[in-house]
């Protein structure tokens, strides 16, 4: 059975973005002045052990936008971007370019559900922040693991959103980087 790991780069005070920035916002690109060759091998390794890709359509844009560029670039990270099963969570996406891609539509928790039940494995979320928060709010999330920052931006859109109810987590692992990030990682309590 598979399980749902959303992956993100955050600010100590919660805030994420994409790698490359987000246009308009005040702050873009502060991810790019941390990274060193430990987080980079640390992703790769995430990528290269999970069993398939889940990202909505802006992510799913900004990647196939990029990865098919890379290929032997970047090695076996770029391979496996390019190669492996990847899930788009979409309304809108008709025809995608980018290989080994697949559009969820229709009934998305349950798509997700059988998804889980289909793959063994982890099924990785990384960014797609809309995505990600759809997941929390229909619990099918099973594990978080956070690259933390040491930076506070004070503004822009944040995981985790406010909600009335608590969500419990049980603490996994963490990683240190040598930049000062550390990987935090949770899984749900059910």
């Amino acid at each position: 059975m598979g399980r749902v790991v959303v992956s993100e780069f955050v600010s100590l005070d919660g805030v994420m973005e994409a790698p490359g920035g987000e246009p308009g916002y005040a702050h873009t690109g502060w991810v790019f002045r941390y990274i060193d060759q430990a987080q980079i091998d640390y992703k790769h390794r995430e990528v290269v052990d999970a069993a398939a890709l889940l990202i909505g359509r802006v992510t799913y844009e900004s990647f196939a936008g990029a990865w098919p560029h890379y290929r032997g670039e970047l090695g076996a990270f770029a391979d496996r971007m390019n190669s492996m099963p990847k899930y788009v969570a979409s309304s809108t996406l008709k025809d995608p370019e980018w290989t080994n891609v697949t559009v969820l539509q229709g009934d998305l928790a349950a798509a997700v559900n059988n998804l889980k039940q289909e793959i063994a494995g982890d099924i990785l979320v990384p960014g797609s922040r809309t995505l990600a928060g759809f997941l929390k709010r229909n619990n099918l999330v099973d594990e978080y693991r956070l690259m933390v920052f040491p930076i506070v931006l004070g503004s822009g859109e944040r995981l985790f959103q406010e909600t009335p109810d608590a969500m419990g987590l049980r603490f996994v692992s963490s990683e240190p980087m040598p930049n000062g990030a550390v990987v935090l990682t949770y899984r749900v309590e059910s």
